[in-house]
């Protein structure tokens, strides 16, 4: 009959046992996730002051937190006696099921590993991944953040960015700026390429070697189209910029030069019924 009593009473007294350790613990999980956060702080703010790169300064400091976090876990499990062999068996068995299942998680984890210590890219560079171009504003264990030119913010999957073709556009000092238009049938086509490339050379940061060149392309239904190409340092003048001051100049000195650039012209011819001649 005392065999209830018994038992209530090892129950009790195991609990009783076990919550200072279970305390301990919770003590011991709660200074893991501020030292954590203050190792990754820390880490940060070293590897800033020896202008490391802006990539491996965010993976250290990630490595460093989840280091902490990890090994802090571990240390309060042990408080309560927890059985780590069996439970790492247990996860790695776990793991290897549900592994087809996350493929897409792994895979943007390494990547984005590989990208952060590779480095193709830092964090400010204008590139083009696929078909999005823009500046990147981060790269984190999953995804690429790209803030494109007209201002959208895409992430792009870390798996996606490492195997695609990467254009970088700030780690070329010259660009080329091919800039089309089309004159009349009745212009002098070598007036017109003298006056584009001497109009051209004029604008800041266009480069004289290689030297501006006008290339004819297409007899038009009411041009003569041609494309202008120059190079310009992206140090001094951007793409954009350089291409639009190349219309506008070439806009004024063709008018000033009396080279005409006509609109499309489209000849239209009616005839009346009674014009046509009567058959049969």
């Amino acid at each position: 009959m005392d065999t209830i009593p018994d038992t209530l009473n090892d129950l009790l007294t195991r609990f009783v046992l076990f919550v200072p350790r279970l305390i301990v613990a919770l003590v011991i999980f709660v200074g893991a996730l501020l030292t954590a956060g203050f190792i990754g702080r820390l880490v940060q703010r070293l590897m800033r002051r020896r202008d490391a790169d802006e990539e491996i300064t965010l993976l250290m400091s990630r490595l460093a937190r989840w280091g902490v976090l990890v090994f802090g876990c571990v240390v309060a499990l042990q408080q309560i006696d927890f059985d780590l062999t069996a439970f790492l068996t247990g996860l790695g068995i776990l793991g290897f099921t549900v592994g087809f299942a996350i493929q897409d998680v792994s895979k943007n984890f390494v990547a984005g590993v590989l990208l952060l210590l590779q480095q193709p890219f830092d964090i400010g560079d204008a590139i083009e991944v696929g078909s999005y171009a823009g500046t990147v504003v981060t790269v984190d264990l999953r995804a690429t953040e790209l803030r494109t030119f007209d201002g959208k913010n895409v992430l792009i999957p870390n798996a996606d960015v490492f195997t695609s073709a990467i254009v970088h556009f700030g780690r070329a000092s010259r660009r080329r700026i091919d800039l089309s238009a089309g004159v009349a049938y009745g212009s002098d086509l070598e007036m017109v390429k003298s006056t584009a490339v001497e109009a051209i050379s004029s604008v800041a940061g266009v480069l004289a070697d290689p030297a501006p060149n006008v290339v004819f392309v297409n007899l038009g239904p009411s041009t003569v189209d041609f494309t202008l190409y120059y190079w310009v340092d992206t140090r001094t003048i951007g793409v954009f910029d350089a291409k639009d001051a190349g219309v506008r100049l070439i806009k004024r000195t063709f008018e000033e030069a009396g080279i005409e650039m006509p609109y499309p012209i489209q000849t239209v011819h009616l005839r009346r019924d009674n014009d046509v001649s009567p058959t049969g």
